[in-house]
């Protein structure tokens, strides 16, 4: 077993509680304790974007993980409803190495010490992220549990680590996705793009709750239906915003009711587990491609490889942040790209009728694919990620493009 003890220089307040974080190898670090006062499980994973921590912790896609933020100082611009990507926190744990004792800024509502509690959701801090990082890129995924309450000692929480369910087999789609479908933002309110007054490039702005500025919305110009494996809000926000009238369906949605709705497209949504274990998913899509224009983003994506014949594989440990490279194989651009996934669709089980159009320059995974028959497409990562890069929005445009042309 090893051991990394935390650190003496961020815990002058002696009020803190302390708190461990163990991985199924043995490894276990001591930390102070944030959040709920609990015991979590969960695979450990790494993110290493430099802000976006309350997207990332509402975000579906991480249901079942513990996540470790690589950047050291988290919680300093509080948290607040409008950035929030679901209703509640999905993540299992949350590791960083320093939490901010003070949140400054105009929109924050809470503090994510607050935060955490309120979902029940246990948080540890004082941890050398670098040490994890390194550990899991090494080791790969493992794993992991927290525990904050002091029901655990370090040996019971590395079996408490062993013990627990492991990521590949995971059907966590069912824990997400809505019970009953629904019409997102019929009101036109919820979509609208968050702006800084003074940089709307002439544009008017409406003015909403607490004197936010938003861009009013365009009128709707496609009609679609978005399949829920975990969505995130902005991807629903971005639809809007490029014309599409959204309905939002169950996961386990047959492909005869989407069909019925005659949709101009359909939508596939990120999500979180194990693509392979979705094979009543598998089964509708496939259905549902040769009928309908088709987009799917992350774990769509990897359905979509599912449900033209392809496979899947769990990654060592994956890409979580906002700087992945990737190429598109057509064009030769790069885009530096928001990514949150740790499978990925296997480039030689595709068959022939499928191009992989982009791969990740990082280690040559397939991050997009397209059917050379049908008005389908993926892409692996993160087009609308708030906060991210922009350099893929235009997939929203070539959706709607690929609907105009199929009409």
């Amino acid at each position: 077993m090893i051991i990394f003890p935390k650190p003496n220089r961020f815990f002058n307040n002696v009020s803190k509680k302390p708190a461990i974080l163990a991985l199924e190898d043995g490894t276990v670090f001591e930390g102070t304790a944030f959040g709920a006062e609990t015991t979590s499980t969960g695979e450990a994973c790494f993110n290493t974007s430099m802000t976006g921590y309350q997207e990332i912790l509402t975000d579906p896609s991480y249901r079942g993980q513990i996540v470790a933020l690589t950047y050291p100082m988290i919680g300093n611009y509080g948290v607040n409803p409008t950035d929030a990507e679901s209703s509640q926190v999905h993540v299992r744990g949350f590791v960083i190495e320093e939490l901010s004792e003070v949140h400054s800024s105009w929109r924050s509502q809470a503090s994510l010490d607050d935060y955490l509690k309120s979902a029940g959701v246990p948080g540890i801090e004082g941890i050398d992220t670098r040490a994890i990082t390194k550990k899991l890129r090494e080791s790969g995924a493992m794993r992991s549990v927290i525990c904050t309450d002091g029901s655990l000692n370090t040996e019971t929480a590395v079996e408490a680590a062993k013990n627990s369910a492991p990521m590949e087999g995971s059907d966590f789609v069912k824990e997400v996705t809505p019970e009953t479908g629904y019409r997102w933002d019929p009101d036109s309110t919820l979509s609208r793009e968050w702006t800084i007054v003074n940089l709307t490039d002439g544009r008017p702005t409406e003015i909403g709750e607490n004197g936010q500025h938003f861009r009013p919305l365009p009128d709707p110009k496609y009609r679609i239906v978005a399949y829920d494996f975990g969505i995130k809000r902005n991807m629903l926000r971005n639809l809007r915003q490029h014309g599409f009238e959204v309905d939002v369906v169950n996961a386990q949605t047959p492909a005869s009711e989407v069909l019925a709705k005659n949709p101009d497209g359909v939508f596939l949504s990120n999500g979180p587990g194990d693509p392979s274990a979705l094979g009543y998913v598998h089964k509708e899509i496939r259905k549902i491609i040769e009928k309908k224009p088709t987009f799917a983003i992350c774990l769509g994506h990897q359905i979509l490889g599912h449900a033209v014949g392809g496979k899947t594989f769990k990654m060592k440990f994956g890409h979580r942040g906002g700087n992945q490279p990737v190429k598109d194989l057509r064009s030769g651009r790069i885009a530096i790209t928001s990514q949150n996934h740790g499978f990925a669709v296997d480039d030689k089980s595709l068959p022939d009728f499928v191009e992989v159009t982009h791969v990740n320059l990082n280690d040559d995974t397939v991050e997009g694919i397209r059917h050379r028959d049908f008005p389908v497409f993926s892409v692996q990562y993160h087009p609308e990620a708030a906060p991210g890069p922009h350099d893929a929005s235009y997939f929203f445009e070539e959706f709607a493009n690929l609907i105009e042309q199929s009409r």
